[in-house]
């Protein structure tokens, strides 16, 4: 197991994360490290539980944006898939009308 050393709010925190993560992990709290710095510049300083309290809440929040967003592209894109399904079965009707008109223009023909 890794450990790093990440920033947060101008104070180091060492903690550990799998083998191969750290690049992710220091990715993560950087984000979080904005959101807690955000907060302590909108409400000054509140100390680190409350700020980390904070940051943590305000990225829960854009998590559940995300989820929603996600959520109502899914069901779009399953209308879509449905849409498209439907649009291909009366091309193939559409196509197989015509054959069958083709080859009874054919068959008339050499007759």
């Amino acid at each position: 197991m890794a450990q790093i050393t990440v920033d947060v709010n101008g104070r180091p925190y060492v903690v550990g994360c799998e083998d191969g993560q750290e690049q992710h992990l220091q990715e993560l709290a950087r984000m979080f490290d904005q959101q807690v710095r955000h907060v302590s510049q909108d409400m000054g300083q509140l100390g680190d539980t409350r700020l980390f309290l904070m940051g943590a809440l305000l990225l829960a929040d854009e998590l559940a944006d995300a989820k929603n967003r996600l959520a109502a592209l899914q069901v779009e894109v399953g209308k879509l898939q449905t849409e498209r399904a439907r649009i291909e079965s009366k091309a193939v009707a559409a196509l197989e009308a015509a054959a069958k008109r083709i080859e009874k223009l054919a068959t008339d023909e050499a007759a």
